[in-house]
């Protein structure tokens, strides 16, 4: 897509929201400014056809058409002549856009803003499979579809996603496999009666419904003790790692906005020791607590929720020494998580569930104890198995599940694919980058820029620890288009 088309896909996201920015504002925005001049040189790079640069020979197979399987095959489809290529995924809607469910959960955008058709990004010349992979055999090269059909591969390229675990906390129930499927068994209580998550697509629906629900019980509240909105924060690697927190940034800011904030009280209960893992970032964000009048619970993992009490019950853990013997019977002293349960009422309830790779791919061969797929996480290539590949959301790397991640990691993939298929050894890296837009209010946003350093990687010459109104813009604006018609078609 070239520029000024991406331009025109801009300024129709504009257009649906009047009331933040008029077209003319943001059309003088785009021409001046240089922040979106490098979005948009990033996102148009390559949009002239060009030769194909290897001619090697092999089936790969792609496990996975969401944004990193899809992106991945476009690439690699542009770079290899006569490319052999197949991708299976089940999820028609595969290739939606997920980082805009917390703009559907606070109701800047609508759902139909961020649902995009898998079969309109399938790349010309890659065959689909339109089933569910059932069986992963890495010693024989093979994968088993819908468990009949056996589909062969010369190179694998997992790209399976992140399954939401909502059935691993007490009183919740399922594993949601597709953002945009019926989810029954998960929305017999999330999506109603207060309880709410936004990690699916009929969740970030329900999410927007539950605090303008708040918003009205909180105009009608009289009595001296406030109301209780309550936000999780789970156990274990999870992709958006700041969706939670800017879940409650938007929910302040409807508050605010509806003048009855005063008569809702916001805690953040997070099982990490901190608000946000890079040092940098965390102290503002602290800050930023404070100011806002929002409570903070560290080392507290949701394990229970009472839909009819209206109660979640969460493990607060920390570690103390204690004395053991060892095999002579002498006192030796280990540090071990001891824990406790503590109860919260709450009248609105925001669950970042807890989450893993698929099992078919976590518990097979290429899996890890944590069920991950285990990878060089430079690499990106299998630990286990040379001809195996991981990227996205379900790679088992220390950090990199976002889609700013995923958009670093596709084009390591793809050119560590093709050295190893020339006879070459993998030599292109990932540095861990990733990147959290994380919103903090209507109107602001952090970008949080950072990788296996644990420091700030900033991609503009702005400080990236200040809440700033452009990157807003970005956020809300720039990076759909750029995700879309950009890195899906394998250029960005």
């Amino acid at each position: 897509m070239r520029k000024n088309e991406i331009l025109e896909e801009i300024l129709n996201e504009v257009d649906k929201h009047p009331e933040i920015m008029s077209r003319r504002e943001a059309l003088k925005y785009l021409t001046v400014s240089p922040l979106a001049a490098s979005v948009l040189a990033s996102a148009t790079i390559g949009t002239a056809t060009a030769s194909a640069s290897s001619d090697v020979k092999g089936k790969i197979v792609i496990l996975g058409g969401g944004l990193a399987g899809m992106s991945t095959a476009a690439r690699l489809n542009n770079t290899i002549s006569n490319a052999d290529i197949t991708v299976i995924e089940p999820d028609p809607l595969s290739v939606s856009y997920q980082p805009g469910q917390t703009l559907v959960a606070s109701g800047v955008w609508e759902i139909d803003d961020i649902i995009y058709k898998r079969d309109d990004f399938v790349p010309s010349g890659v065959k689909l499979i339109k089933g569910s992979v059932t069986s992963v055999d890495p010693d024989n090269n093979k994968v088993v579809v819908d468990g009949a059909q056996e589909v062969t591969y010369d190179q694998l390229i997992i790209a399976a996603g992140a399954n939401l675990n909502y059935g691993a906390i007490k009183g919740l129930e399922g594993e949601i496999t597709s953002s945009g499927k019926d989810n029954a068994a998960t929305k017999k209580v999330v999506t109603q009666n207060g309880v709410h998550s936004l990690y699916f697509q009929d969740g970030a629906v329900a999410t927007w419904a539950g605090i303008q629900e708040l918003i009205n019980k909180a105009k009608a509240h009289k009595g001296p003790e406030k109301l209780q909105a309550l936000f999780s924060n789970p156990r274990g690697p999870f992709k958006c790692g700041g969706a939670p927190l800017k879940i409650m940034y938007l929910t302040h800011a409807r508050l605010v906005e509806a003048g009855v904030r005063d008569k809702v009280e916001l805690t953040f209960n997070t099982n990490n020791g901190a608000l946000f893992g890079i040092p940098d970032y965390n102290v503002p964000i602290v800050k930023q607590f404070e100011e806002r009048g929002f409570i903070a619970n560290y080392k507290h993992n949701l394990v229970e929720i009472d839909p009819v009490a209206k109660t979640a019950t969460f493990n607060k853990w920390w570690m103390e020494k204690k004395e053991f013997e060892d095999e002579m019977g002498d006192p030796i002293f280990k540090e071990v998580e001891v824990s406790e349960p503590v109860t919260f009422k709450y009248d609105f309830l925001h669950v970042a569930p807890p989450q893993k790779t698929p099992d078919v791919v976590g518990k097979s061969k290429v899996g890890s104890a944590g069920s991950w797929i285990t990878v060089n996480k430079e690499t990106l290539q299998s630990s286990f198995f040379p001809n195996v590949w991981a990227v996205g959301d379900c790679a088992g790397v220390p950090m990199g599940k976002t889609g700013g991640s995923a958009r670093k990691q596709y084009k390591v993939v793809v050119d560590n694919v093709i050295s190893v298929m020339e006879g070459k050894e993998p030599t292109a890296k990932y540095d861990g980058y990733t990147v959290c837009p994380l919103i903090t209010g209507l109107g602001t946003v952090m970008l949080a820029e950072f990788d296996w350093s644990k420091k700030p990687t900033p991609s503009f010459p702005l400080d990236p620890t200040k809440e700033r109104w452009i990157m807003w813009l970005l956020k809300v604006y720039l990076l759909k288009p750029m995700t879309i018609h950009g890195m899906l078609s394998g250029r960005a």
